[in-house]
């Protein structure tokens, strides 16, 4: 099962490349993947496989996989027909069809996505599979993104879907924690079922995941919509994948919830619901690929209501559906596509005499649709007979709720007919004073490459009813789940029964509202729109309530911003610590007298932060608090958090620095404000309440703090003695890598803001200067470039000696940081207030010289090693981020212990030492320029 997702990923990855090589004959190749993925579901049909892989098995988040009698069926048929409608995409698509490379990437990762959906055991990782379907449903629907209702229902579809995704990851959670496991299989395999109201509620939640991505009234209208996809994506997302992923989550969770008291009311109402609205829909557009779309949230509900049912015989009738709708939908979406392609167009009023010029399609056609109608021979009829059977014996459901639901599927069944029939006569038969396709010399009749894929299909559909007692003994352990084994079979033929004279009737009401297709017109409010429309209002509602927001709290004041973030610190916290349990707070003041010489300088410098006019020394009293704050950190015995401390701040006092150089030295005397209450009583009150909260957290601890475990965990499992750097690069390695990438976001951000243009590039050198002189001598490479009165002799001597001796000291750290202080993170501000010095001195010339590489590359390159150090880690069959140790002796040097977690680290360093850069280039180099400040004007005279 690992080496199907693996495929299926390699494929992704690769696709664009083949087909920019192959063309359109790349699906071909493509194809194999799912195809070779079938066979392999086919050889293990009968064997139950568990995969099980740890990532974080503290909060239950591991790689469980499962393969199953229900998991065969539904990989069968995302694998099957997924290889199917790749070779369709073979012929469906031109060669110069935009962005052909990476819709053939998305959609054969979906067919991954999906695989690993159905196979997923944990819940959590279901949910991730299923979150990804739900992305490259958006990229796939739109495909064709420069059209407007490509996008809208891209949209629309990511919208509705990801709500009700989010909805079934708050139930998982609520689930997981209600009964200890995240596991299917240990629900599935718990003799009583679990209960209670957290449970209801979180089944409830799922149940709203579920039925959004099957396109259930009432958020059955992005389907319709997402008819805007290319057809190939109609006939696999629409037909036989991702709408099927409710369908398999109800089905899979039915043996352990059915007997839930949300689940009947739920599933049972929406299902009959959607057969029935929008099986009137379908006979009511003139679009065939809308006639489908509609027939599809119909069979949809039909599908949900059997295997919601939870008795072993509507279980079995509901899996044979599954796979002939699965069949009979993908083929006549294919049709669709097929006729779309030759003839121009969809619209069933235009099109005429089709069958006499297209038999064979005609025949593909016919078959799907009598398999969608529910009539003999075809598997659709086996499995419509087994749901009337299985309604009629479902002692479960009380006998009004049995018998509501037979008459409303009878009612379904009858309109499923009536779509069918109007399908088939819409686009096959002679319309006088309809536009003939004799006429259309455009028309041209499909290859045998691009017809074989709904021939193929329409064909399984025929055999599998035939072979419907073979079917049955692929299915039945599934239905044995629910319960025991199935009273009913799958057969064609039952005797004279009364889901057969159901089914007579059935036909013949299908039949009559076929031929009352004239008076069944579209309405301009019709039912089912009221969704759409109320999809709508609530955009516009949510669009104006958040420019009212917006025109409230953001009114283009800095100082009215601050207040509202700074009071919403104030008042959500405080109240929530006014109305909670609250504990008594006991508080030293100091441990030392040092501590308190200290805490007075830093109140003194920020009170004088506040009055002082000129902005360097209000930056300067600033950066001495943080400077007091890493002498706190080394009086309690912290040298690491110190050290790292020293360096941020004097970093972030460099980045001042070279910002200020923009304004004035002085704030003018008309900006200088007043003494304001308001504002010192905002201040005076965020710090009390920082204070107060920061007091009754540590007093709230009401067991040993887990501080006290970190330094032998440190040294146990990540094989150091620093434990602030191993819980960096080890223990919370996942925080970092999320922290590191948001800091390449934010250095990409910012220098692009002040760049504009071009945002990635080396430093320029000294020799790129048109004032170079190779001739001229001095202490740095660059610094003879700069204005004689910029020039600091004894600056260029101390930084020429000591800025070797600083980058040793940055590999020093970065070295020992795992077991002293030190680390990647501070080993790279070392070095980047190396390249400082070395810009301070020369100038902007001079960072080419320190380091002539691009920014972007050393910071693509940390991350790369960070990320690599995970994916590693994983491929090795270890959790990701896991350290391990090797030890080795070495001739001269000794025993040497190296941690792999040294590499992550490396990953770290770069992205510092990228971070500086780019500022100094930005805020630096790029500000000398724009301010004049460069010595371009300076004669080659006056350097001289």
């Amino acid at each position: 099962m690992l080496a199907i997702l693996l495929a299926h990923a390699f494929a992704a990855l690769t696709a664009p490349l083949y087909v920019r090589v192959l063309g359109r004959n790349a699906f071909y190749l493509l194809a194999v993947v799912p195809l070779a993925s079938l066979a392999w579901v086919i050889a293990n049909w009968d064997s139950a496989q568990q995969v099980r892989i740890a990532w974080a098995p503290a909060i239950g988040m591991n790689i469980d996989l499962r393969f199953d009698s229900l998991t065969a069926i539904m990989a069968a048929l995302v694998l099957g027909i997924g290889a199917l409608v790749l070779a369709y995409c073979g012929r469906y698509f031109e060669n110069d069809e935009p962005r052909l490379g990476l819709f053939a990437a998305q959609l054969i990762g979906f067919a991954g996505a999906m695989f690993g959906l159905v196979t997923s055991d944990n819940m959590l990782v279901l949910y991730v599979f299923w979150e990804t379907t739900t992305v490259l449903s958006f990229l796939l629907v739109g495909h064709n993104a420069e059209r407007a209702a490509s996008r809208r229902a891209a949209i629309q579809a990511l919208l509705v879907t990801g709500a009700g995704g989010l909805s079934m990851l708050v139930g998982i959670v609520v689930l997981g924690q209600s009964t200890g496991t995240y596991l299917l299989s240990d629900l599935l395999a718990r003799e009583q079922p679990p209960g209670g109201v957290a449970v209801s509620v979180a089944v409830v939640l799922i149940l709203v995941g579920a039925l959004s991505k099957s396109a259930i009234v009432p958020l059955h209208f992005w389907l319709p919509g997402a008819m805007a996809a290319p057809t190939p994506v109609s006939a696999y997302l629409h037909a036989a994948a991702m709408v099927k992923a409710g369908v398999y989550l109800v089905a899979r969770l039915a043996p352990v919830f059915a007997h839930s008291p949300p689940w009947h009311p739920l599933v049972l109402t929406l299902g009959l619901a959607s057969m029935l609205l929008a099986g009137w829909r379908a006979l009511q557009v003139t679009d065939l690929k809308l006639v489908l779309a509609f027939g599809t949230v119909s069979q949809l509900g039909f599908l949900i209501l059997l295997v919601g049912v939870g008795s072993p015989d509507a279980a079995l009738a509901g899996m044979a559906m599954v796979v002939a709708h699965a069949l009979f939908k993908a083929c006549l979406f294919m049709v669709v596509g097929i006729i779309d392609h030759g003839a121009g167009t969809r619209d069933l009023r235009q099109l005429s005499g089709l069958g006499r010029r297209a038999p064979v399609l005609l025949t593909v056609a016919s078959l799907a649709a009598l398999s969608m109608a529910g009539l003999p021979p075809l598997l659709g009829f086996v499995g419509k007979e087994s749901a009337l059977a299985a309604l009629l014996d479902a002692d479960l459901l009380a006998d009004p709720a049995r018998i509501t639901l037979l008459i409303g599927v009878a009612l379904g069944s009858a309109l499923t007919v009536g779509y069918s029939a109007r399908f088939v006569w819409g686009a096959f038969a002679d319309k006088p004073g309809a536009e003939t396709l004799d006429g259309l010399a455009r028309w041209h009749a499909p290859g045998p490459l691009l017809l074989g894929a709904p021939t193929l299909l329409a064909l399984a559909s025929l055999i599998a009813g035939f072979a419907a007692p073979w079917l049955e003994d692929l299915i039945d352990p599934y239905a044995v789940t629910l319960g025991g084994a199935p009273g009913a079979h799958l057969a064609l033929w039952h005797g004279l029964t009364l889901p057969l004279g159901l089914t007579v009737l059935i036909v013949a009401a299908g039949v009559a509202l076929f031929l009352q297709r004239g008076r069944i017109i579209e309405s301009d409010h019709h039912i089912l729109g009221n969704a759409d429309r109320a999809y709508d209002a609530t955009l516009r509602a949510m669009d104006r309530l958040s420019l009212r927001m917006t025109a409230t709290v953001q009114r283009g004041s800095l100082p009215l911003s601050q207040a509202t973030i700074l009071g919403t610190l104030i008042v959500v916290p405080v109240v929530a610590l006014a109305v909670g349990t609250r504990t008594g707070v006991e508080l030293r003041l100091w441990d030392s007298p040092l501590q308190l010489a200290v805490g007075a300088i830093m109140i003194a410098m920020a009170l004088a932060a506040t009055v002082l006019r000129n902005r360097l020394a209000s930056v300067l009293v600033v950066g001495v608090t943080g400077y007091g704050c890493g002498v706190i950190f080394a009086l309690h015995g912290a040298p690491d958090l110190a050290l790292t401390q020293f360096l941020v701040e004097t970093l972030t006092l460099v980045i001042f620095v070279l910002v200020l150089r923009a304004f004035p030295a002085e704030i003018d005397e008309s900006r200088t404000a007043n003494f304001k209450k308001r504002r010192a009583l905002l201040a005076a009150a965020v710090g009390a309440s920082v204070a107060v909260l920061a007091a009754f957290a540590s007093a709230a601890r009401g067991t040993e703090p887990i501080w006290h475990l970190i330094p032998d965990a440190a040294y146990t499992f990540g094989g150091g003695k620093n434990a602030v750097n191993v819980l960096l690069v080890d223990i919370r390695a996942w925080d970092t890598l999320g922290e590191i990438s948001v800091l390449i976001v934010a250095a990409t951000g910012v220098a692009s803001l002040v760049f504009r243009t071009r945002r990635f590039g080396s430093a320029p050198r000294a020799a790129d200067s048109p004032r170079y002189d190779p001739d001229i001598v001095s202490w740095l490479p660059a610094a003879r470039l700069m204005a004689r009165e910029d020039r600091s002799m004894v600056l260029q001597i101390t930084t020429r000696l000591i800025f070797p001796t600083i980058m040793v000291l940055s590999i020093y750290f970065f070295f020992s940081g795992h077991n002293a202080p030190g680390g990647g993170f501070a080993g790279g501000l070392t070095a980047g207030l190396a390249l400082t010095l070395r810009y301070l001195a020369g100038g902007r010339y001079e960072l080419g010289e320190a380091l002539p590489v691009d920014a972007g590359h050393i910071l693509g390159a940390g991350l790369a090693l960070a990320a690599g150090t995970a994916a590693t880690s994983l491929l090795l069959g270890a959790p990701p981020l896991s350290s391990a140790i090797i030890e080795f002796t070495l001739p001269l040097i000794g025993h040497v212990k190296l941690v792999t977690a040294l590499f992550f680290d490396l990953g770290v360093y770069l992205i510092v030492v990228g971070l500086v850069l780019d500022v100094l280039r930005s805020l630096g180099a790029r500000l000398d320029s724009e301010l004049g400040e460069t010595t371009e004007s300076a004669s080659i005279g006056d350097l001289r």
